[in-house]
């Protein structure tokens, strides 16, 4: 597949491109308050889109949380280009920012096991195969049926 990765700056667009591809993911994204709190969270964020062609097929978006640490906010990918590299390619830029920005550590949080989702099972397995792993699920950090893993990457 042939990819491109742009940043984005654009408020506005960065929040269009979010929605537009969060809401073609409902088994990951699913509950609308929450899409819309990613939407309108990743506005000020650092922010790349994936294209193939001149089409937008997935985002990134990360969030420094310390002086020497990072969250992966949100990656979405359309489900027509899921395992086909734009997830790998994205993490990549991901990475890269995080170290040129003097990172040492970037997390993703995502749903545990304990909730049962085939998804979120393809979800943790691509962050395992990133090179993330388990620090701790919180049970009710999103809500009783929605346990939250917190996964770390040393960069």
């Amino acid at each position: 597949m042939e990819y491109t990765i742009q940043e984005q700056v654009l408020p506005e667009r960065k929040a269009q491109l979010a929605r537009e591809i969060l809401e073609a993911l409902p088994e990951w994204f699913g509950i609308p308050e929450s899409t819309a709190a990613y939407v309108e969270g990743c506005k000020a964020l650092s922010f790349a889109a994936l294209y193939h062609g001149e089409d937008a097929v997935g985002f990134c978006a990360l969030k420094q949380t310390a002086s020497q640490a990072g969250e992966l906010y949100v990656l979405g990918i359309l489900p027509n280009w899921h395992r086909k590299g734009g997830g790998r390619m994205l993490m990549a830029w991901a990475e890269g920012y995080a170290r040129k920005a003097g990172w040492k550590l970037l997390q993703v949080k995502t749903l545990d096991a304990l909730a049962h989702s085939a998804e979120y099972d393809r979800t943790r397995e691509f962050y395992h195969a990133m090179g993330f792993l388990d620090l701790e699920c919180f049970p009710t950090l999103w809500d009783e049926k929605n346990p939250c893993l917190v996964l770390v990457k040393p960069l």
